[in-house]
């Protein structure tokens, strides 16, 4: 029987993609790396491969059987991560996992980049079209994973799509834990005036959005952003992430600027020492920069639909932080 590899499968996204592949019947491969916990994964009837998607040889060892691929796994943002692993990993891997599949007569290829490769949004909502303008080197990795990707669908060396989530979360994501665990113990301050732009997606709809960019014979060629139903102002959310939580929204609000300034003093301080900064110009940025997002092209050619409204994605979200004693 013909199998799904998905790569990345440890992850939160790439765990949930086999989570629904395998409940929907489909005999699913993963990629790990030998030393991940693939508990979960063994539970769900994957078929673990222990495999450096880096290793060019290793990859083409352990492809037999592969008809579709998933390729969800990266290197990701870590302050001061080396520039070599992000480019030996979101370019390198993605060439070697390309070449393979491509030789092998993959039917499908699903390319898992992101919306940073458009940077900060200058006017939003922005379309797939919209300009590439990467802030650092892991968003310049995925610009470039992503452009290589293109030019084996476009070529055409294999058949393809590339998906750019937006601002993935959900039960079992810890990357907006700090946000909604702020909240919750009243402790979030704003940092400039909070109008900005920001979207998010559940994890579900996400999930969704790739399976039917690995299916539909539309999607071949394509990049589609994958995001959720609305984006709204930082303010607005945080006062909705407040009330999932049931505690009073916060009202402490801080001018950007001098935070900004010193986020720039402390990350260049703690470089020159070598220690990771608490405070960053990145991490400030999130106060400042529009991200907002049109995905209208995956509604009009895949049928995307997202089927949890943002509050109700919240509202999942922080119950399954607070079953889990996290906030």
């Amino acid at each position: 029987m013909a199998k799904t590899l998905v790569t990345g499968a440890t992850g939160f996204t790439g765990g949930a993609v086999c989570g629904r592949l395998a409940g929907e019947g489909a005999e699913v491969v993963a990629f790990v790396r030998g030393s991940s916990n693939t508990e979960k994964l063994r539970r769900l009837g994957v078929e673990i491969r222990a495999v450096d998607i880096c290793d060019l040889a290793d990859v083409k060892r352990n492809f037999d059987g592969i008809d579709t691929v998933y390729h969800i796994a990266a290197a990701y943002r870590s302050e001061h991560a080396s520039h070599d692993e992000f480019f030996r990993v979101n370019v390198g891997a993605t060439k070697n996992l390309l070449d393979v599949a491509s030789d092998a007569g993959v039917k499908r290829f699903v390319h898992c980049s992101t919306v940073g490769v458009q940077g900060a949004i200058d006017d939003p909502p922005a379309t797939e079209d919209y300009r590439a303008q990467p802030g650092d080197h892991y968003q310049q990795s995925k610009l470039e994973g992503e452009l290589l990707a293109r030019k084996y669908f476009d070529e055409p060396r294999l058949p393809g799509t590339v998906v750019r989530p937006v601002g993935i979360y959900g039960p079992g994501d810890t990357r907006f834990l700090k946000l909604f665990r702020s909240i919750a113990k009243g402790r979030f301050v704003m940092i400039g005036s909070g109008d900005v732009l920001y979207h998010m997606t559940y994890i579900d709809d996400l999930v969704s959005g790739f399976l039917l960019a690995g299916t539909k014979p539309e999607a071949v060629g394509e990049v589609f952003t994958i995001g959720g139903p609305e984006y709204t102002t930082l303010k607005v959310l945080v006062e909705r992430i407040a009330r999932s939580l049931g505690v009073k929204p916060p009202r402490l609000r801080i001018p950007f600027m001098p935070v900004y300034l010193a986020s720039v003093v402390c990350d260049r301080l703690c470089r020159s020492v070598g220690v990771s900064p608490p405070l960053y110009p990145r991490r400030v940025e999130f106060f400042e920069l529009d991200r907002a997002f049109s995905i209208d092209k995956a509604r009009d050619l895949l049928g995307y639909v997202p089927a949890y409204s943002l509050d109700e994605g919240l509202a999942r979200t922080a119950g399954w932080y607070r079953q889990n004693g996290l906030v």
